[in-house]
């Protein structure tokens, strides 16, 4: 069965248009996932401390046969081909991969949460989406023009 799965990708460290650029790539080359969409670029404030750079952030829509653990454990390993290191909760990262939605499903487990539990309070996240999916409900209430002022498209 095919499902299609919604990425939000960020970076602001080692050159982060390059790292997300990378990113989409080993995307694009894993042999379950057919990367489908991906949208513009933005640059933004942190979300965590503020004594790190701004982030780069994009979304993408993918195509998979895989399961969302499976899923989020080929992002993760992608995360760890880039050198990503975990220093310090929202803190500065050579890339971050999260999971957003995957098909509709409602999941609530110790190592995923779907949709992901913080997506409606980023700005970095609901725009790029928005971009490549306005027809999804969650858009429905949303004032995207608005939230557009917080970004920058690079």
């Amino acid at each position: 069965m095919i499902h299609i799965a919604y990425l939000g990708l960020g970076s602001n460290l080692q050159q982060p248009v390059q790292q997300l650029k990378t990113a989409l790539s080993y995307l694009a080359c894993h042999p379950d996932i057919t990367l489908t969409q991906t949208s513009p670029f933005y640059a933004s404030k942190p979300h965590g401390p503020q004594d790190q750079p701004d982030f780069i952030n994009a979304v993408c829509q993918v195509h998979t046969t895989l399961t969302p653990s499976a899923l989020l454990q080929a992002t993760q390993t992608i995360e760890q081909q880039q050198g990503r290191i975990k220093t310090r909760h929202w803190g500065e990262r050579s890339i971050d991969i999260d999971l957003l939605l995957f098909d509709d499903l409602q999941l609530h487990s110790a190592s995923l949460t779907l949709p992901h539990a913080f997506m409606m309070q980023r700005p970095f996240v609901l725009v790029p989406l928005y971009d490549i999916a306005p027809h999804l409900v969650l858009f429905k209430s949303l004032d995207i023009h608005a939230l557009k002022k917080q970004l920058t498209c690079i």
